[in-house]
């Protein structure tokens, strides 16, 4: 007999149903309905009669619901026991992104004000943060997926626009003047996250709308590891779509090519997840505060927002340069090229700070 049992068990009783049970716990319905199972088969008894339009709990099932609940609360009640002993330790499941690109800003702004506080921090996919914020193994969860069903509260706190990252090559130079389509993007082998993230599922949503069947793409590689996707990427294997969060690195240093994805792109929010009903201490509720609050007012993609290749394109307008758009400059060129208003057309041919090439002007 495992707690994972009587959860379904209590949660059958309680809603009367096997499909609001499963929705309530964030599991499938043949998942409760075998903890169901594996419970009558344990004990030797039925404890649930199905009917055609509800279900019936028999004698031996109710004597084992009082129990199960006294079991479910008890272990509750520990736990709330123990995050009281325990307060500054903050248990926090991130995905990929938040992990490698939010956390790295968040934890060390929060300790600052909270210089006390300790943080365990794991990471996995967005269905193994989800799993772990329900089993009670993470305080507070932060997610790129939106997952529907009442057991867990769910709040928007960073909008993240994915974007095409490249080779730097010739070939996608010459893309760059005229932009990327979605037939440019099923030509290119491309390299996928694997199922269950978060970013997978903004990408397949974003080809759905677009029309294309993952069948249609030259799949190369799929992985569980954005670097590698990025290494992977530079080293010439393929494309990819990835957060455009995850792609500054890379793409400031030159190693990469980033480029809008067509028809307005895809976006998503990234969330801060917890359990629903769960014991929270004045520490995890001060830092699921913070999580909300701090990218609050930064949001910066507006979709209605001219691009940078557009803007550098109005900015060189009815001058006497030809302006070719490197979009694997992104916002620096736009800078350089404000330098250049300022200073009325003496626009350096060469960022010599950075050591790069931020436009090609010829007269």
């Amino acid at each position: 007999m495992e707690l994972k049992q009587l959860q379904s068990f209590c949660a059958v009783v309680q809603y009367r149903s096997f499909t609001k049970a499963a929705e309530k716990l964030y599991l499938s319905q043949p998942t409760v309905s075998t903890h169901i199972r594996q419970l009558e088969e344990e004990f030797g008894s039925r404890l649930i009669v199905r009917t055609t339009k509800s279900i019936e709990v028999t004698p031996r099932g109710q004597e084992l619901y009082a129990c199960a609940c006294g079991i479910v609360h008890l272990r509750d009640d520990l736990l709330r026991s123990w995050n009281d002993e325990d307060e500054q330790v903050i248990r926090i499941g991130a995905s990929t992104i938040p992990s490698a690109y939010i956390l790295p800003q968040i934890l060390p702004a929060f300790r600052r004000e909270h210089p006390d506080s300790q943080f365990h921090v794991f990471q996995s996919d967005s269905e193994g943060i989800v799993e772990g914020l329900l089993t009670g193994a993470f305080d507070v969860g932060l997610i790129g997926a939106h997952i529907h069903g009442e057991a867990l509260e769910l709040t928007p706190f960073y909008e993240d626009r994915m974007v095409l990252i490249t080779p730097v090559n010739d070939h996608f130079r010459e893309l760059a003047a005229c932009g990327v389509t979605i037939e440019d993007i099923c030509r290119e082998p491309i390299l996928l996250r694997e199922k269950g993230s978060g970013s997978k599922k903004c990408i397949s949503s974003y080809l759905r709308q677009m029309g294309v069947e993952e069948s249609r793409l030259t799949v190369t590689a799929r992985l569980n590891d954005q670097e590698s996707i990025k290494n992977l990427v530079a080293g010439g294997l393929g494309v990819s779509i990835i957060s455009e969060k995850a792609a500054e690195d890379a793409r400031d240093a030159g190693r990469l090519m980033t480029f809008e994805l067509p028809d307005g792109g895809a976006r998503r929010e990234l969330y801060a997840a917890s359990r629903r009903g769960a014991p929270v201490n004045r520490q995890t509720r001060q830092f699921l505060d913070f999580v909300i609050g701090f990218y609050r007012g930064k949001r910066v993609h507006d979709p209605s927002a001219p691009s940078n290749e557009r803007l550098i394109g109005e900015i060189f307008s009815g001058t006497k340069y030809k302006v070719t758009y490197e979009a694997s400059m992104g916002a620096h060129l736009l800078c350089r090229a404000a330098f250049w208003l300022a200073h009325r057309g003496k626009m350096p041919y060469n960022d010599k700070k950075c050591g790069r090439r931020v436009l090609r002007c010829t007269n």
